[in-house]
């Protein structure tokens, strides 16, 4: 049985455990995107996203608890600089993972992990006025009854 096994251990102690996912936690906010095993991107999720929404937040504690994550004062810097101004009315979901498809070598089922506003090719376009089917003397009597009614208000 699985009771209270909330994460994913890697086969890696503790201590690995956590150098590896401070390393590309650092490696994510410095690059705005990695190439990683979905295990491994998975795990990084759950690891970085809090820190990300403490960034929104810039104090000295807040950093500090930060700084304990990742070790790294050029990533804390980067992330309290860059990234919380990007996803300052955010309200989660930092990240996206993205598969790749499986590695060579060893059948891995690899992906990329990214920041989700940092991708220009992903971001959303504004969206085009939406047009009906409608025929075209439907369409030329709606104009009509917008300008009389235009009109009717203009006069008085």
């Amino acid at each position: 049985m699985r009771h209270n096994k909330k994460f994913n251990h890697l086969s890696r102690t503790a201590s690995h455990r956590a150098a590896m996912l401070s390393n590309m936690a650092c490696s994510l906010i410095e690059h705005k995107r990695i190439t990683t095993t979905l295990a491994k991107a998975k795990a990084l999720k759950q690891y970085v996203e809090p820190l990300i929404t403490k960034s929104k937040n810039d104090t000295t504690n807040s950093r500090r608890v930060v700084f304990s994550y990742l070790k790294n004062k050029y990533a804390v810097s980067e992330l309290f600089g860059v990234v919380s101004e990007k996803v300052a009315n955010r309200p989660g979901g930092y990240t996206r993972i993205i598969k790749t498809g499986f590695r060579p070598s060893d059948g891995s089922e690899m992906c990329f992990i990214e920041l989700v506003d940092f991708n220009e090719n992903m971001a959303k376009a504004p969206k085009a006025a939406k047009r009906t089917r409608r025929s075209k003397k439907a369409a030329e009597a709606t104009e009509v009854v917008a300008e009389t009614a235009t009109t009717e208000t203009a006069a008085e």
